[in-house]
């Protein structure tokens, strides 16, 4: 992984360094938000909008090799720009332009994965939507653990507001009907917190009675 890291970093300063607008999504962004898992590719959102796609794509092959032949031709007809860093790490570079990817991106922090090695990525709630709308059992499970650790952490409203358009255009209710039970689960599994906390440290005679006199007094 620490290689991952340092390869991310490396493509990271190159980004930087064209002014460019970017973050780091999938495998390295779930680093931050879910379980941890084994990941031995990088892949990011680089925004490029529409019609300008031909300029960041050689930009980035005048620095990296493509993994494919015709990687050009296939990055500007499937925006979708398939690297390989020089230690021979998969780069998978999302050529961004829509209202969303613009979205994950202006949301996007800097999270240090290891000592003097920081990377932008994606929020939380970002990675869920991509996750969902990517629709692989791998994701499912990666989304899993994303509520499993984030739990009321997370921005459910902003989730549905942005995956809902995205279902709509694709014509799929059960992406979204699948999301709608993890919430409805991490709701469930909150409560049930919440009760056994009050079960094993019930509150203390009068603890409640400020809250008592305050709620008496706003209904008057």
């Amino acid at each position: 992984m620490k290689t991952l890291f340092h390869a991310a970093a490396e493509l990271e300063g190159f980004l930087v360094e064209q002014g460019w607008r970017y973050c780091f999504i999938g495998g390295i962004a779930l680093q931050r938000w879910g379980q941890p898992r084994l990941t031995n590719d990088v892949d990011l959102t680089l925004l490029t909008g529409f019609g300008k796609e031909a300029a960041y794509v050689d930009a980035l092959l005048g620095r990296y090799k493509a993994r494919i032949p015709g990687g050009r031709e296939f990055a500007i007809n499937h925006r979708v720009l398939l690297l390989q860093s020089p230690e021979g790490i998969p780069i998978d570079v999302a050529l961004g332009g829509i209202a969303f990817e613009e979205q994950v991106v202006s949301r996007a922090t800097r999270y240090e994965f290891l000592p003097g090695v920081s990377l932008l990525t994606c929020s939380a709630e970002d990675l869920i939507v991509l996750k969902a709308f990517a629709d692989r059992p791998r994701d499912w499970g990666d989304v899993e653990t994303i509520v499993a650790r984030q739990q009321a952490r997370l921005d459910w409203d902003y989730v549905f507001e942005q995956l809902e358009p995205l279902c709509q255009i694709r014509g799929d209710t059960e992406v979204l009907d699948h999301v709608r039970r993890l919430h409805r689960l991490a709701i469930s599994r909150l409560e049930r917190k919440h009760k056994q906390g009050y079960e094993q440290n019930p509150p203390g005679k009068g603890e409640f009675d400020v809250w008592e006199k305050e709620q008496t007094w706003g209904a008057e």
